[in-house]
C-alpha cells in the first residue's frame, strides 16, 4: 500500500453489522436457501454510473445465483439532471431500456437515485412481493427498501435495515486493466517518465469544484512534480463540469494529455490504472479513490473545499441526533435526523 494508507478493512464490515443481521427481517423472497428448491428470481437493475454498476454486480456475484441485468437507459434531461424521486417510470427512455415487465422478481438489486426510483416501482407491481435491496442513501422513503447497504461516504440514519460499511464494494478489474494497457501502451510509449495521471470528478456537495478549484489543482499537481521530470495525463469523468474541463484545457502543463469524458471517444481510464507511475485523484470520488490505493502505487489526494459550514454543521447535527433515538431516549428525534440526511 502507499505510505500513510492503512490496509483496508473487510469491506463488509459494520459496526452495526450484527444488529442488522438481526433485526433485518428477511423476506420470504429471499429466505434461507435451504427452503427453496429453486434460486431466487433475481434483477439487477442499473444506471449508466460504471462505479456504481460494478457495486451491485460484487454482491451479486457473492451470492452466485443466477440474475437478469436490467441496464437502464435515462431520457436527455435526467442523463446529467436529477429527476424528482418518485415510485415511477417517467425519467426512463423505456424504448431503449431492458424491459421491466413480468415475470416479476424476487429480489431486486439497484443502486442510486435514478435506478431505484424503476427498483420502486417493481416492487410496487409485486405489491410488495419482491425484496428491495439499494447500495447508498435512498433519498427518501429509508422504510421501503428491505435493505440499504451504507458504503461509508454516505450519511444514513441508524436503522434496522440499513448495513453501513467501511470501505465502499470496490474490486480492481485486472482482466480489463491488462488488456487496456496491452492496447494503450504505444499510445503512451512517446510521453515522460513518470508518467502521473490526473483522475479528475466533479462537484458534489459538500465540495465545490469551479474554475478557481480547476486551476488550484494544476498548480499544485505541477509543484508536486516539480521534483522529477516526467509527464501528465487528465481524465475527466461525466460529472466534471464542461467549465472545469474547458480550464483544464486551457491551463494544461507543457506536454500533458487531457481525456474530455463529454467530447466521448476511447476512455483511457483503466489504461491509466494499467500504466501509470503515479496519481493524484481529486476527493469527491470516494469508490476511484479506494481503486487506485489498492493498486499499491504512490496516490495523492486533492481535497476539494467544501461550500460553506452549514452542510458541515447539518451533519453533524444529524449523526447527534441519530445517537439520540438509538439511545432509545426520544424516538421524535428519528424524524428530524431523517429529515437533515435528506437534504
Amino acid at each position: 500500500m502507499p505510505p500513510g494508507i492503512d490496509p483496508p478493512a473487510h469491506p463488509m464490515s459494520s459496526e452495526r453489522g450484527d444488529e442488522a443481521s438481526r433485526s433485518w427481517a428477511v423476506p420470504a423472497a429471499i429466505a434461507s436457501p435451504g427452503s427453496r428448491t429453486v434460486a431466487p428470481r433475481t434483477w439487477l437493475i442499473l444506471g449508466d454510473k460504471a462505479g456504481d454498476n460494478a457495486q451491485v454486480r460484487i454482491i451479486a456475484d457473492a451470492l452466485g445465483w443466477p440474475h437478469e441485468l436490467k441496464a437502464l437507459v435515462f431520457r436527455a434531461p435526467y442523463v446529467l439532471g436529477k429527476p424528482r424521486f418518485r415510485t415511477s417510470l417517467y425519467h426512463i427512455d423505456q424504448a431503449r431500456s431492458a424491459p421491466l415487465e413480468p415475470p416479476w422478481p424476487d429480489l431486486v438489486l439497484t443502486v442510486g437515485r435514478r435506478p431505484s426510483m424503476a427498483a420502486l416501482w417493481v416492487k410496487e407491481q409485486t405489491r410488495g412481493g419482491a425484496a428491495l435491496v439499494v447500495v447508498g442513501r435512498p433519498k427518501r422513503w429509508l422504510d421501503r427498501f428491505d435493505l440499504v447497504i451504507a458504503p461509508p461516504q454516505f450519511q444514513v440514519p441508524h436503522r434496522a435495515n440499513v448495513l453501513r460499511l467501511d470501505l465502499p464494494l470496490m474490486r480492481v478489474d485486472e482482466a480489463a486493466i491488462a488488456t487496456a494497457a496491452r492496447a494503450w501502451h504505444g499510445r503512451f510509449a512517446d510521453l515522460p517518465r513518470p508518467l502521473t495521471a490526473l483522475l479528475v470528478g466533479g462537484p458534489t456537495k459538500p465540495y465545490r469544484f469551479d474554475q478557481a478549484v480547476a486551476r488550484r489543482l494544476l498548480e499544485e499537481a505541477r509543484r508536486a512534480a516539480a521534483a522529477e521530470r516526467g509527464s501528465f495525463y487528465v481524465t475527466t469523468s461525466r460529472r466534471t463540469p464542461a467549465t472545469v474541463a474547458e480550464t483544464l484545457a486551457a491551463e494544461l502543463p507543457a506536454g500533458a494529455r487531457l481525456y474530455r469524458w463529454r467530447d466521448g471517444g476511447d476512455n483511457p481510464y483503466h489504461a491509466l490504472l494499467g500504466l501509470a507511475d503515479r496519481f493524484i485523484v481529486t476527493g469527491d470520488s470516494i469508490s476511484m479513490m479506494v481503486e487506485v490505493a489498492r493498486l499499491g502505487r504512490p496516490l495523492a489526494i486533492f481535497a476539494l473545499p467544501e461550500e460553506g459550514r452549514s452542510l458541515r454543521l447539518r451533519s453533524a447535527l444529524g449523526r447527534r441526533l441519530a445517537a439520540l433515538e438509538d439511545s432509545g431516549s426520544r424516538p421524535l428525534l428519528g424524524l428530524l435526523s431523517d429529515a437533515l440526511h435528506r437534504l
